[in-house]
């Protein structure tokens, strides 16, 4: 009987391995070329002083509760007053992660009669929030904000009467790109709608100070920004930033704020120490740039193309099989390099997603890209 219950499980599961999607878990091992620890943080010496320090002055492990009951701890509130001075908005609300606060937002601030047009490429947690939501949703090809404002217009003409939420990465987590958001800005403008940024994989590490690409949009009443705590800053969470309005809505609408308990205080001294370190410690992200450069070019070297121009570098194979066996060599080598293939990234565009962070240095980048050249040509033949 149990068996038949499970027999369904056991053949998607069985279909996933056929079309080699089927994912597993596995230690860390070997040099990181996967993670997104970008500054080096998660692991360093003083991070880890940083949270002794929080026990030794009493901070909790667990909050006990949502924020708006007993969970509303004064390590939340200084966090959060800092990363809005850090990034430079009004307020700054913060969440046990990324994930939790892309579903927060895009469920409950667009609203019914409203438009979201989102890039293709967007996180999959912005895609679970718009379809936990009310208002209509259109995808768009690819940094291409030209199709942004068709939409828009389009939905106008039809009788479209709400207002027009434009949904993007500064930064695209598995490409490596950059949005135009100047031009998605004035889009928002044009249409007195919304620009959502998500900040995730520029947060630390690029704009004005590492404070991200959005610090070119400072000062906007239409901007809501995310920057996640997990990946440059080194510890976990996320924070949702812009008008004190939209937070306080937040608050007071929002499911996965409201009925979620607090994130670990514990956890929020940590983010409180990296925020500081960013502050004084900016050859953190002149190191990285130094290595991001570096390592674009061993790209371009190598591969006959230009590399992406930022700490996220896809090597686009395709095959799912083939990518999955050069990923599993370079492993046998010592480089943990990971395989991405659908749904995470559109079907036939399987790929290698190098990262460069501060666990490596050049020599080391320059010995995985010649490797990583070998391996692929043996691959092809």
């Amino acid at each position: 009987m149990n068996s038949d219950r499970l027999a369904r499980y056991a053949s998607k599961l069985e279909q996933l391995r056929q079309k080699g999607r089927l994912r597993s878990l596995r230690h860390d091992a070997g040099i990181d070329f996967t993670s997104n620890d970008y500054l080096g943080l998660a692991a360093s010496p003083a991070m880890g002083a940083a949270l002794i320090a929080a026990i030794e002055r009493g901070v909790p492990v667990g909050a006990g509760g949502s924020r708006l009951l007993r969970g509303n701890h004064a390590e939340h509130e200084a966090l959060e007053e800092e990363a809005a001075a850090f990034f430079r908005c009004e307020r700054m609300l913060y969440f046990g992660s990324g994930y939790t606060a892309n579903l927060a937002v895009l469920s409950n601030l667009p609203q019914r009669g409203d438009l979201i047009v989102h890039d293709c490429l967007v996180h999959a947690s912005a895609h679970e929030g718009m379809k936990a939501g009310r208002a209509e949703v259109i995808s768009v090809p690819h940094n291409d904000a030209s199709a942004i404002d068709g939409a828009i217009r389009s939905w106008r003409a039809t009788g479209g009467m709400g207002l027009p939420w434009i949904v993007v990465e500064s930064l695209y987590s598995m490409d490596g790109d950059r949005s135009a958001l100047p031009d998605l800005a004035e889009i928002a403008d044009r249409h007195d709608g919304f620009l959502f940024i998500d900040e995730a994989h520029a947060t630390g590490v690029h704009g004005i100070d590492g404070i991200g690409y959005s610090a070119e949009l400072e000062g906007r009443d239409n901007v809501i920004v995310l920057h996640t705590c997990g990946k440059a800053l080194g510890a976990a969470g996320a924070f949702v930033g812009g008008n004190r309005v939209v937070c306080d809505f937040l608050v007071n609408r929002a499911g996965p704020f409201i009925y979620s308990t607090a994130p670990s205080p514990l956890q929020a001294a940590c983010v409180r120490h990296a925020l500081a370190t960013l502050a004084k410690e900016p050859e953190r992200r002149v190191r990285l740039h130094d290595l991001i450069a570096f390592a674009n070019a061993q790209f371009s070297e190598r591969f006959g193309m230009p590399g992406s121009g930022t700490q996220i570098l896809p090597v686009i194979i395709g095959d799912n099989g083939r990518t999955m066996r050069v990923a599993a060599r370079m492993q046998l080598k010592g480089y943990d390099i990971r395989a991405i293939r659908p749904p995470t990234v559109p079907v036939g565009t399987a790929r290698l997603r190098i990262t460069i962070t501060l666990n490596v240095d050049k020599p080391t980048i320059a010995r995985m890209m010649a490797e990583l050249a070998k391996v692929i040509e043996e691959e092809a033949a």
